[in-house]
C-alpha cells in the first residue's frame, strides 16, 4: 500500500530520513485525476532519484470565484493505484487548512510574467500556483521537481520564482504526452462530451499549422496566428480566449516566430477551457 502523508511534519520527517541514509528525492507536484502525462513525469524521477515522493493537492488559492474547485476530479484511490504501479514511493495528501492554517496571508507575486496569457482571464491564479508550488518545495526540500511542458506558463513562473528567490532545487521540464489524435493530456479532458474532445484537436491541429508554416519560410507571426484562428473557429464549440507567439522566458510576444519561441493557445470547448503550446523549432 502506498503511504499517504497528510501533515508538514510527518512529511518533512520523512524527508530527513531520506537525508539521513544519504538519499536523493526527486518531487511531482500535482492536482490529482491522474493520467498518462502525470505518469511520464513519475518514471523520469524514478529514474533519476532514490526517492519519489507525489503531492496530491487540489490548491484553492489558484482558482478563481467562478472555476471549478468545487467539482474539480478527486480520484485519489485510483491514483494511488496508479502512483504504485510507476514506482513512486509515497504521496503527501494535506487538506487545505494544513497548508494554509488560520491567519495565513502571505503571497508570492512572479510579476509581469503573472500578467501575460492566462493570467489576462485568471488574475491572481499563478500567485496562486506561486504560493502552493514554493511551499511544497519547502516541505519536500526536493533534489529535482518535474512538471509538464502543457501548463508552459506555469513552468516559466515557476522556473524564474526558483531563481530569483534561490531555492535550491533542479526544475525539469518534460514533454507534452497527448493521445492519438493529438490532444494534450489533461484531468480537465474528462469534462469533454465525445463531440467536444472530437472539436478539441483544433488546439493541436492549430499548433501544427504553425509549426509548418515556419518551416515553410513563413515567420510573420500575426499571419501565422491567423491561420491558427482559422482552423479553431472552424469547429462550432470553440471560444478562443488567446492566440500567442512568445519568447520563452518573457512570455513577451514577438513579431516574427522563429526556433525556439512558444505558440500558446486557450480556447474554450463548450464550457471547458483548454490549453496548449508547442516550442517552435
Amino acid at each position: 500500500m502506498l503511504p499517504v502523508i497528510t501533515s508538514a511534519r510527518d512529511i518533512k520527517q520523512k524527508i530527513k530520513d531520506f537525508r539521513t541514509n544519504a538519499l536523493t528525492v526527486g518531487f511531482v507536484p500535482t492536482m490529482g485525476a491522474l493520467h498518462e502525462g502525470h505518469l511520464s513525469l513519475v518514471r523520469q524521477a524514478k529514474r533519476e532519484n532514490d526517492k519519489v515522493v507525489v503531492s496530491i493537492f487540489v490548491n484553492p488559492l489558484q482558482f478563481g470565484k467562478n472555476e471549478d474547485f468545487s467539482k474539480y476530479p478527486r480520484t485519489l484511490e485510483r491514483d494511488c493505484e496508479l502512483l504504485s504501479g510507476v514506482g513512486a514511493d509515497m504521496v503527501f495528501q494535506p487538506e487545505p487548512s494544513e497548508m494554509y492554517p488560520p491567519g495565513f496571508c502571505t503571497t508570492v507575486a512572479v510579476e509581469r510574467l503573472e500578467e501575460r496569457l492566462c493570467g489576462k482571464s485568471r488574475p491572481g491564479h499563478f500567485r496562486g500556483v506561486a504560493v502552493v508550488v514554493l511551499k511544497l518545495l519547502h516541505l519536500v526540500s526536493p533534489d529535482i521537481a518535474y512538471f509538464g511542458q502543457k501548463d508552459f506558463q506555469q513552468t516559466a513562473v515557476i522556473k524564474r520564482m526558483v531563481s530569483d528567490l534561490s531555492v535550491d532545487v533542479t526544475i525539469k521540464i518534460l514533454p507534452i504526452v497527448r493521445n492519438a489524435g493529438g490532444l494534450a493530456l489533461s484531468s480537465r479532458n474528462a469534462y469533454l462530451s465525445e463531440t467536444e474532445k472530437i472539436d478539441a484537436l483544433c488546439l493541436y491541429q492549430s499548433l501544427t499549422k504553425a509549426q509548418s508554416m515556419g518551416k515553410a519560410g513563413i515567420f510573420d507571426a500575426r499571419k501565422i496566428a491567423m491561420e491558427m484562428e482559422e482552423i479553431i473557429l472552424a469547429r462550432s464549440s470553440a471560444i478562443i480566449d488567446y492566440i500567442s507567439i512568445v519568447h520563452p522566458e518573457t512570455l513577451e510576444d514577438v513579431p516574427e516566430a522563429r526556433s525556439g519561441n512558444v505558440v500558446a493557445v486557450a480556447v474554450r470547448i463548450g464550457k471547458t477551457r483548454l490549453i496548449d503550446n508547442v516550442i517552435l523549432s
